[in-house]
């Protein structure tokens, strides 16, 4: 199997992961950086090898099973650095939960899914949710640096981000939800 640019992309978020964990524990605004500019790339290559597979036909079946795998894995991890920093903390917990359970249900709805002839595409409002939840997630990795960045409203805006990416998260969890049932019940 010839491993094509999309593929070595989405790898690439699976390698930042554990670099992310590193980062977060060096502790510092310097450190806050890079985890806020890592993260913020691999949000970005998320974005471009979807891009990079469809303008030169470059998709395979193992780029299909492995993006959103990708995806989840660095989520869950930076989600639960944060927890781990306090810098979710609270009632906001919740949110991240909530994105985390809908990752790990719609993963195994897919998987599911994947051994018969269905098929749930990606919503422009899932496509919305990850943007959400991309940008809430690298704000408040920048942490203090970053809060002081945006005029001490960073964390607010981040928390804010996060629970409208964890609304969405719900919605967009029930349609496919919706739709894997329907296919299930066929």
């Amino acid at each position: 199997m010839k491993i094509k640019v999309p593929t070595y992309l989405t790898l690439g978020r699976i390698l930042i992961a554990p670099i992310l964990v590193v980062v977060v524990y060096l502790k510092g605004d310097f450190w806050n950086w890079i985890a806020c500019i890592l993260f913020a790339i691999a949000g970005f290559t998320d974005f471009l090898d979807g891009l990079i597979a469809r303008i030169f036909k470059q998709k395979s079946k193992f780029g299909k099973i492995l993006d959103p795998l990708a995806d989840k894995v660095l989520v869950s991890t930076a989600l639960a650095l944060l927890i781990m920093e306090d810098l979710i903390q609270h009632y906001n917990v919740i949110a991240a939960i909530v994105i985390i359970i809908r990752e790990i249900l719609i993963s195994g709805l897919r998987e599911y899914l994947a051994k018969t002839a269905a098929r749930i595409r990606v919503t422009g409002l899932a496509k919305l949710k990850t943007v959400l939840q991309m940008t809430a997630i690298s704000v408040l990795l920048a942490g203090e640096p970053g809060n002081e960045f945006l005029f001490g409203y960073g964390v607010m805006i981040g928390i804010i981000l996060l629970w409208s990416s964890a609304v969405l998260t719900l919605v967009t969890g029930y349609i496919y939800l919706k739709k894997g049932i329907d296919y299930i019940d066929k």
